[in-house]
């Protein structure tokens, strides 16, 4: 595949949705590697106002057109969660490439049908764990790999997930977020996220024992102050082992922060200590910070800097937009090279196996087995 690689985007709202605000800026400034040739969303009229107000050329009547264009390569699915399977479905039928934002399934067996589908049908399937490919998180990874901080002793994450607190100010997403059964929760989408960036960096769960709960069963509206219930979880609580069985606890808790910082990740080891830092437990989503300290000074972390090698390129200086061109341009690179440096839908089963366990556990309240092997990224 020499040409530019032809993308159709399913999901499109200007300026509301995650593909107006994330993907389509990502494209654009890959625009030597893409073209956006179409647009599919719930009906023909929304697909035409997508395509004219962002200067897309075709508008589909639906994922099947799309899907039996021979003028598309890639579908990137970027709607809600209980969806994606069925879209994945038509992209499959139609040969095509597919890019589905995560989480790729509504649950373990979703996900693991999606894989084997675009297994069988030879294309490829990219998983939109962004968080995996964002440039602190691979310089963390190399720091790890050098030894900077010994033999791993533990690590601890504490982390705010945003829209689970005190109120829900997202009207278009309110019903989708807060209900568990459309698999789009704390526990799924930020810690969800942080959990593949974490097993890039550290290596494979080996067992764990969790707390998945919901304290506050309802929510604020802020429009009204109506007290909505929910039941999508607002505390998540992991113990367990990683790597070579270095103790690992995380919390994730709803809202967000009083203050600047809202993830905290700490690895600790015998040389060292690192560092991560955001404004939230969306790690996928903010600017993450780096800081380390070494040797018998304990007084201070200093600010680590990035290495000119892991900031070159043109990323859209936008986290969100940044990192999911990171991920668009190691699909580029597989689909020219027959190389696998993208997360695939395979590498996302894995991922969903950890998220399974977690709530096995939580449910049994006894410890459990994680076995879900994580496929370190190579360097494109």
């Amino acid at each position: 595949m020499t040409k530019k690689i032809r993308i159709g985007i399913v999901g499109l709202q200007p300026e509301l949705s995650w593909a107006a605000r994330a993907h389509l800026p990502a494209l654009q400034s890959l625009s030597d590697i893409y073209e956006i040739v179409g647009v599919a969303n719930t009906s023909q009229a929304s697909a035409n106002a997508a395509a004219r107000a962002c200067g897309i050329p075709i508008a589909f009547e639906n994922i099947a057109a799309m899907a039996a264009s021979p003028d598309i390569d890639v579908i990137a699915v970027t709607v809600r969660v209980p969806f994606h399977l069925e879209l994945v479905r038509a992209a499959v039928t139609g040969g095509k490439h597919i890019y589905c934002e995560w989480p790729i399934g509504n649950g373990l067996t979703e996900a693991v049908e999606m894989a084997d589908m675009v297994r069988k049908a030879g294309v490829l399937g990219v998983s939109g764990t962004q968080a995996r490919v964002a440039s602190e998180v691979l310089y963390l990874r190399q720091l790890i790999a050098d030894g900077y901080v010994g033999k791993v002793l533990s690590s601890t994450i504490t982390a705010w997930g945003r829209s689970w607190g005190a109120e829900h100010d997202d009207v278009q997403s309110r019903g989708y977020l807060l209900e568990r059964k459309n698999g789009a929760n704390m526990l799924t989408i930020p810690m969800g996220h942080t959990l593949a960036a974490v097993r890039e960096v550290l290596g494979d769960f080996s067992e764990i024992a969790t707390i998945v709960d919901n304290r506050r069963g309802v929510i604020r509206v802020p429009e009204t102050g109506e007290m909505v219930p929910f039941d999508a979880p607002d505390q998540v609580v992991v113990c367990g082992r990683i790597g070579d069985g270095a103790p690992i606890s995380m919390h994730y808790r709803g809202g967000m922060p009083r203050g600047k910082v809202g993830l905290v990740w700490e690895i600790n080891g015998t040389e060292g200590d690192l560092r991560v830092t955001g404004l939230h437990g969306g790690s996928q989503q903010v600017k993450l910070s780096l800081e380390g300290g070494r040797g018998d000074d304990r007084t201070a972390m200093e600010p680590i800097t990035l290495p000119e090698s892991y900031t070159t390129g043109n990323w859209p200086d936008n986290v969100n937009p940044g990192n999911v061109a990171r991920l668009y341009a190691r699909m580029a690179h597989d689909l020219r090279n027959g190389t696998r440096t993208a997360p695939t839908f395979d590498d996302g089963v894995e991922l969903h196996r950890v998220i399974d366990a977690i709530e096995r556990a939580s449910e049994t309240g006894k410890w459990v087995r994680v076995n879900a092997p994580n496929r370190p990224l190579p360097t494109p």
